[in-house]
């Protein structure tokens, strides 16, 4: 599409994951060259208009944005409202992510098994600590 060619997609890359992340954690506060704090779900908008205010072309950061809504849309608000997911992993790369044992290890199938004296260890899960205000 002639209108909306960009010989470099970088800058929609990084609005297309900015999006999907302050979808992901909308309440989280951001601050803006330490003068202006706001909502993560404000965070795509406000890079824009800045972009806007300091001349920078609009249509790599539109392509972003609508690309980062396409995506969360499909792999997180669609499979909730049908059950159906459109847009999954492909098989390859869940088998290359197996083979190298990239990312985060599998859970611990049968926690009761474990030897309760010996703690779980690489579980991949951060368990914490947990205390009761009333103890």
């Amino acid at each position: 599409i002639p209108f909306l060619y960009s010989p470099f997609l970088g800058i929609s890359l990084v609005f297309m994951l900015v999006y999907v992340w302050s979808r992901e954690f909308p309440n989280a506060n951001i601050n803006i060259y330490g003068l202006v704090t706001l909502k993560a779900f404000y965070l795509p908008w406000a890079m824009l208009a800045l972009d806007v205010i300091f001349g920078s072309p609009i249509v790599p950061d539109l392509l972003g944005i609508v690309a980062g809504h396409l995506f969360y849309f499909l792999t997180v608000l669609h499979p909730l409202a049908t059950g159906k997911n459109i847009l999954k992993t492909p098989l390859w790369v869940n088998k290359i992510v197996a083979r190298y044992r990239i990312g985060a290890p599998a859970l611990v199938r049968n926690a009761a098994a474990a030897s309760p004296a010996e703690p779980e260890r690489n579980t991949g899960v951060f368990r914490g600590r947990a205390y009761r205000l009333s103890d």
